[in-house]
C-alpha cells in the first residue's frame, strides 16, 4: 500500500439495504464464522485495514459504513442508536448473516447493544466500546455535538469540522484513507451524522435498562486514555451486561488505530473461545 492508495481490504461495494445505498467490504475465509465490522464515526471501512488481516484465515469478514457514516446513505429515521440497532437486525437478513460475531467500536457499539437485547439469539458473541453510553460521560466535543441543535452544522462544510480530527488521525493513517474519511463528511453529510448522537438523550436511558437482560458475550474494549470517551463508560457496560470482560488498552479514542495489535488480538482470542467463559451474572 502507497500512502495516496487505498490498501486491499477485500471486494469493497454498494448494496442496497432498506432502501439505503451502504458500502461494505468481504474478504476473508468464505465458509467461516462471520465477522461484522460497523465503521467508526467519522471514518469509514478503512479504519480496519490493519485489523481484518488477524481475522481473515478463520472467518468471513464483512466490513460496513453505517447508514450516514462513510460513504453509505442517510436517512432521518435510521439515524439514532435504536433505529441502527434495528437497522443490523434488517442487514443481516439482507445478508443472510446467522449466528455471528460483531465488531463496533464508537456509534457501531450502541446499534450493536440495542440489536442483541431486542435481538437474542442474532450474535454469537460482541466486541464494543468507545462509545458513551450515558449522555453525562461524554466529554470533549462530543459532549457538545450531544447538546448541539438541530442544524447547528448546516451551514458548514462537514469537511471542515472534522479537520482537527483528521489531522490527528494523519500521524498514523495513511493520506489516501484520510480523503476517505474527509469525503464521509462533507458537505451536509455531518449534519445528518450529528443527529445520532444527538439522539443519546433520548436512547442511552432505555439503553440502561435493557443492558441487564443482553445475554450475548461481550467484550467491553476500549482505551483507557480516550479524552471523549472516558473508561468511565466502558466501566458502566461492564457493571451492566451479565457476560463480559473489560479490557482497556493503552491508547486513545482510536484504540483501533493506535494500538491495531493488541486490539486484534484480544478480539480474536474473544472470538477464539473465551467468550465461553464469560458466566453470567446473579441478579
Amino acid at each position: 500500500m502507497t500512502e495516496d492508495k487505498l490498501p486491499d481490504i477485500g471486494n469493497v461495494s454498494t448494496e442496497t439495504i432498506d432502501g439505503l445505498r451502504i458500502r461494505l467490504s468481504r474478504s476473508g475465509r468464505p465458509n467461516g464464522r462471520p465477522v461484522l465490522f460497523t465503521s467508526p464515526w467519522p471514518e469509514s471501512i478503512y479504519s480496519f485495514h490493519r485489523i481484518l488481516p488477524h481475522f481473515a484465515r478463520d472467518h468471513a469478514l464483512i466490513a460496513i459504513d453505517l447508514p450516514g457514516f462513510g460513504q453509505s446513505d442517510s436517512r432521518s429515521d435510521v439515524m439514532s442508536p435504536r433505529a441502527m440497532g434495528a437497522f443490523l437486525v434488517k442487514l443481516a437478513a439482507h445478508l443472510k448473516l446467522e449466528r455471528i460475531y460483531g465488531v463496533g467500536p464508537d456509534v457501531g457499539a450502541l446499534a450493536f447493544l440495542f440489536a442483541a437485547a431486542e435481538n437474542p439469539g442474532l450474535f454469537k458473541s460482541l466486541a464494543v466500546g468507545g462509545a458513551a453510553v450515558r449522555v453525562d460521560l461524554a466529554a470533549g466535543r462530543l459532549k457538545d455535538l450531544i447538546a448541539s441543535p438541530k442544524g447547528s452544522f448546516a451551514a458548514v462544510d462537514g469537511a471542515d469540522a472534522v479537520s482537527s480530527y483528521l489531522t490527528q488521525a494523519a500521524q498514523t493513517t495513511p493520506t489516501a484513507i484520510i480523503e476517505d474519511f474527509r469525503l464521509a463528511s462533507a458537505g451536509q453529510r455531518f449534519e445528518n451524522a450529528v443527529q445520532f448522537v444527538r439522539a443519546y438523550n433520548d436512547d442511552l436511558p432505555l439503553l440502561e435498562s435493557q443492558l441487564s437482560q443482553i445475554r450475548t458475550p461481550v467484550l467491553v474494549i476500549t482505551g483507557k486514555n480516550d479524552p471523549i470517551v472516558p473508561a468511565a463508560n466502558a466501566q458502566f457496560l461492564a457493571d451492566r451486561l451479565p457476560r463480559n470482560r473489560l479490557c482497556l488498552l493503552d491508547a486513545g479514542h482510536r484504540v483501533w488505530d493506535e494500538a491495531a495489535e493488541s486490539y486484534s488480538r484480544q478480539i480474536a482470542s474473544w472470538f477464539g473461545g473465551e467468550y465461553r467463559l464469560a458466566k453470567a451474572r446473579e441478579r
